[in-house]
């Protein structure tokens, strides 16, 4: 998966660009559709700046093994970013998880 592959999954799932972040609460890694997107005049990144945050991210999930857990939660889900309420997708890092658990992001 490419940054480009991420924002085009996000793009035909709710029609906007949103801003992606990888969140580890409780032992668990998850992959965070924030409800700020960069069609917004606020939203804070140059499209560039969007671009290769979007392939660090798709970095991360392509080295976890978790690409089609990423694209089916967000395919299927009724979730929807909105103001104050991300998506929240879960990882499963399986029997790995020690390994990436240890390491900030």
């Amino acid at each position: 998966m490419t940054g480009h592959d991420l924002r085009q999954l996000l793009i035909d799932k709710w029609g906007h660009s949103y801003d992606i972040q990888v969140r580890r609460t409780q032992g668990k890694i998850f992959v965070q559709v924030m409800w700020k997107y960069l069609e917004q005049a606020s939203f804070p990144l140059s499209e560039a700046d969007y671009v290769a945050h979007l392939d660090q991210v798709a970095g991360y999930i392509d080295a976890w093994g978790a690409v089609s857990q990423v694209q089916t939660y967000i395919e299927k889900t009724r979730e929807r970013p909105r103001l104050g309420k991300a998506v929240n997708v879960p990882i499963d890092l399986g029997e790995r998880a020690s390994e990436w658990l240890l390491e900030d992001f």
